[in-house]
């Protein structure tokens, strides 16, 4: 049964307290998302430890459900019009 968008928003929702987190499904078969998270769990981190952070959290779920993820991983500083790391 494929992830529903609902259940990878809580997942993301739970893992980060308190973040922004807004989750599409690409192409309708619910295998190929889009998330974009804001959270200060992201703060001094660089892109890649930020983007395992998602992966750890989704665990198996990158190995069966979710064949294709595009991130969008910022701390609401950077959200605001801050420098990106």
């Amino acid at each position: 049964m494929p992830l529903s968008l609902q259940e990878l928003a809580d997942q993301l929702r739970t893992a980060f307290v308190g973040a922004e987190v807004r989750v599409e499904d690409l192409t309708g078969g619910g295998d190929h998302f889009a998330a974009t998270i804001i959270s200060t769990a992201f703060a001094g981190k660089l892109p890649i430890a930020r983007h395992r952070m998602v992966y750890a959290v989704l665990g198996d779920a990158m190995k069966s459900d979710i064949h294709a993820l595009a991130l969008t991983i910022r701390t609401p500083d950077e959200t605001a019009g801050g420098d990106p790391k």
